[in-house]
């Protein structure tokens, strides 16, 4: 069934999650039918959006993320707030497809009222982000949700696209054999807000203490990301409920910290100038792409560029140029 665009809104002002998955499903459709109705939607959605903290989850994987999440929202739901969660799973670079398994995951978080869980495909997207995620944490803002949770896929890889897009870069490590800083590059060291060790217990809580101590030094090393604030690094066991208050009262500190300072708005500003520079290229690129003899210029040139015939730039150059010589015989 077809829903109108106005059904959707009702749907995400009402709370009514089938709807919100709806309205979710048609953002993330490429068809150019469904792109005119999402942006319809999501201009109309606006006004109800900007009002939830969104916080970004990232680590290696095993670290735990997925119970992390899982027992951190349940603790906010009983704080008060509404939770979602747009967990991000890996896509097949042969088929596109997904695991999608984070709803199995979450099984008692997802029975939660007040708790919407969200799995989307990277589709081969960097950063362990999908490409509408933003829009997707729109329609669950509008929908009064007050925590956006967003997993990654813990690639290690371009995790800048999940500082870009949230207000609050949450980094989980476990303790593993070996030198427990050589897994954390220095790019992510300089976009975390909050350092987790999870996964602590009796056994190896001096050396939790220790690589606390490590992270530390570290941190001292790199330049401030927000003005007073000190990178917290805290210990805890997402399995166990140990560390989480901590965590959410932390975050609920660093919020506070940045709405004083006047940088919460400025980065929010940002981030959505980041999202339309990325949706200009998007539609560029379609665009060049819209008739028979561009779209067999544009697959000619990437052949070159893949065979090496020429650079990658230099055909992509000769590509934009011939498409601009186009549009201007066309305008003449």
């Amino acid at each position: 069934m077809k829903f109108s665009t106005e059904d959707l809104i009702e749907g995400i002002r009402s709370g009514n999650k089938r709807l919100i998955a709806k309205a979710i499903t048609l953002v993330e459709s490429k068809k150019a039918e469904h792109r005119m109705q999402a942006e319809e939607l999501l201009k109309k959605i606006m006004p109800l959006t900007g009002k939830s903290v969104r916080v970004g989850v990232t680590g290696v994987p095993g670290a735990g993320k997925s119970t992390f999440i899982e027992n951190f929202g349940r603790l906010a739901i009983a704080q008060g707030q509404k939770v979602a969660v747009l967990a991000i799973d890996p896509s097949s670079s042969i088929n596109k497809g997904s695991i999608l398994g984070d709803k199995t995951r979450m099984e008692e978080l997802a029975k939660e009222e007040n708790a919407f869980i969200r799995p989307s495909p990277s589709s081969g997207f960097l950063g362990g982000v999908a490409n509408t995620t933003f829009e997707t944490m729109m329609i669950c803002e509008a929908a009064g949700y007050d925590y956006i949770l967003i997993e990654t896929v813990g690639v290690g890889q371009s995790e800048v696209l999940v500082a870009d897009i949230t207000d609050v870069f949450l980094f989980l490590k476990i303790i593993g054999g070996g030198d427990e800083l050589q897994g954390i590059k220095r790019g992510i060291m300089e976009m975390v807000d909050l350092i987790f060790i999870n996964k602590v217990d009796q056994d190896n809580f001096q050396k939790a203490k220790n690589t606390r101590l490590e992270l530390k030094r570290a941190l001292d090393f790199i330049p401030p990301k927000e003005k007073g604030w000190k990178i917290p690094v805290l210990l805890g066991s997402a399995l166990h409920n140990e560390g989480l208050k901590e965590i959410y009262d932390t975050i609920t500190e660093f919020i506070e910290l940045k709405k004083k300072s006047g940088r919460f708005e400025e980065i929010r500003i940002l981030q959505a100038e980041k999202r339309f520079e990325y949706w200009v290229q998007e539609y560029i690129l379609a665009l060049m792409k819209k008739s028979e003899s561009m779209e067999e210029a544009y697959l000619m040139h990437k052949k070159n560029a893949s065979e090496m015939v020429s650079s990658p730039s230099t055909e992509a150059k000769l590509f934009v140029e011939m498409f601009l010589s186009k549009s201007k015989e066309n305008k003449d």
